[in-house]
């Protein structure tokens, strides 16, 4: 009874005003129930889907918890990208090979890279997340603060279950909701996820196949390209023009080496015709710049943090070594 009686007191406490002005949770529940009705979703699936589900506390708090500190670029990297990872990226690539190999010839994503996303989101699979996404979406939709966004994701959860991909119980994530090894939120799922194993069921949770083809078919349907990298690390000469820096600016590499632009080592640009732009993720004197293409647009489309994007960037030319 008093684990009860504190979770209602830390709920109310956690939401504070955000949920003071709004309906019961069962009125709301009812809404969204006519809502998904409305969309086709059978009253059976609901009542599974909502079954014992209600508000998480401890989700409206890590929604409203802001970061004490950022970390920089040197710091994220060294934590997203250790060698342990390193090495079991390696261990990983060569035992799907054979998988990751035929994802490659229909979607056009280079292996490594798939491995590095697979990686950096779950650990290869080890971590996917342990809240339910049905109450999950449900606390973050009720919530109120950014209630629309996760209202749609709601019910786009609701028609994954309602295809039969997955069961309520085994439908687990992230505190956003963000699912299976791919941590795609329900409606990429909807938009982008692919039945690559041809058992009838999108399996982001279970099956290698749909994961490594699901993420293959979204960076191709955003436009990644099999024929060039993410980018590399580079040198700038003294005195170079910083208005030219951001993905606003884009130049041939010619145009770039011109500039004084260099490899790390010193060496001219690669001698290939591609557009490139210089970013450079931290800010201050002394910090690293980034020659990146179009691949690393589309890792940004994933995911929008220059950092992430490095990372992934970083693990897929270790992996792929």
């Amino acid at each position: 009874m008093w684990q009860g009686l504190t979770r209602v007191f830390l709920f109310v406490l956690v939401c504070g005003s955000a949920m003071a002005n709004q309906q019961s949770f069962e009125q709301w529940r009812d809404e969204v129930r006519q809502e998904a009705l409305e969309q086709g979703i059978s009253p059976q699936t609901f009542e599974r889907a909502f079954r014992d589900v209600a508000p998480i506390p401890r989700i409206v708090e890590l929604d409203r918890k802001q970061p004490e500190f950022t970390l920089t670029l040197e710091e994220y990297v060294s934590r997203v990208v250790p060698q342990r990872r390193i090495s079991l990226g390696k261990k990983k690539l060569a035992e799907n090979r054979a998988l990751l190999e035929q994802v490659a010839a229909e979607y056009g994503v280079q292996p490594r890279f798939l491995v590095a996303f697979w990686g950096i989101e779950t650990d290869f699979g080890r971590l996917t997340g342990g809240f339910s996404v049905i109450a999950a979406l449900t606390t973050l939709a009720y919530d109120g603060r950014r209630a629309e966004f996760f209202r749609d994701q709601l019910l786009d959860a609701l028609q994954i279950l309602e295809q039969g991909h997955i069961e309520p119980d085994q439908m687990t994530g992230s505190w956003a909701g963000a699912m299976g090894q791919a941590q795609f939120m329900p409606s990429t799922f909807r938009a982008y996820a692919v039945d690559f194993d041809g058992d009838n069921k999108i399996d982001l949770w279970r099956s290698k196949a749909d994961v490594f083809a699901s993420a293959a078919n979204y960076l191709a349907e955003v436009g990644w390209d099999n024929d060039q990298t993410w980018g590399r690390e580079v040198k700038l000469p003294e005195g170079f023009d910083t208005s030219l820096l951001g993905l606003e600016t884009k130049k041939p590499l010619d145009e770039w080496d011109k500039l004084g632009v260099r490899r790390l080592s010193g060496n001219n640009l690669p001698d290939r015709n591609l557009m490139a732009s210089l970013v450079q993720p931290d800010e201050g004197k002394f910090v690293r710049t980034y020659l990146v293409y179009d691949n690393y647009r589309a890792i940004l489309d994933w995911n929008r943090s220059h950092k992430f994007a490095v990372a992934v960037g970083t693990l897929a030319d270790a992996i792929g070594r």
